[in-house]
């Protein structure tokens, strides 16, 4: 069973940082590409970042590149998302993603809230 955890939200000022983190387990982790989604009240899910397996590539949305960084952690089994010069528009769930087996897996979600 894979199971995906996030931790790392909370509420920051505009132009402040947070580093989000998601444990995985279940899955031989060094070998999938993982993902962070976002999803705003009333909005779709949509992709934030994605990273492959062995971290070399990434890809960002144009809504956060060059303020959003992925990254894993393949000893630890871990991927992370350092988002810097956040904005109230980055405010949203932010959810861990893997496709393992033909299924997707979720994380239950980090809430992060950019507001003065």
């Amino acid at each position: 069973q894979v199971h995906l955890v996030e931790s790392g939200g909370g509420l920051v000022q505009p132009g402040g940082s947070l580093r989000l983190s998601c444990a995985a387990s279940g899955l031989n982790f060094r070998l999938y590409p993982m993902d962070w989604y976002r999803q705003a009240p009333g909005k779709q899910r949509d992709l934030v970042a994605s990273i492959n397996s062995s971290g070399a590539d990434t890809n960002y949305a144009d809504s956060v590149k060059g303020r959003f960084t992925i990254s894993r952690d393949n000893v630890w089994n871990r991927v992370y998302l350092q988002m810097n010069s956040l904005k109230p528009e980055d405010t949203a769930v932010y959810y861990c993603h893997t496709r393992f087996r033909a299924m997707d897996y979720w994380g239950r979600g980090a809430q992060v809230t950019v507001s003065s």
